[in-house]
């Protein structure tokens, strides 16, 4: 029983470690992905190029 209860215990810890590493090489994806989104957008908002959207009000 005692062993039983190790065994969950470390199956445990060791998920929980897995998701730890998960976590975290999501996040640094995650804010160079939102850096490099807005300057994308500071760059389209400042260049002069018209797309001429349809949504644009005439």
């Amino acid at each position: 029983m005692f062993l039983k209860i190790v065994g969950v215990v470390a199956l445990i810890w060791i998920a929980l470690a897995l998701v730890g590493v998960l976590v975290k090489g999501l996040f640094w994806i995650l804010a160079v992905s939102a850096v490099v989104f807005g300057v994308y957008l500071l760059v389209k908002a400042f260049s002069g190029s018209d797309s001429g959207d349809a949504t644009r009000i005439r």
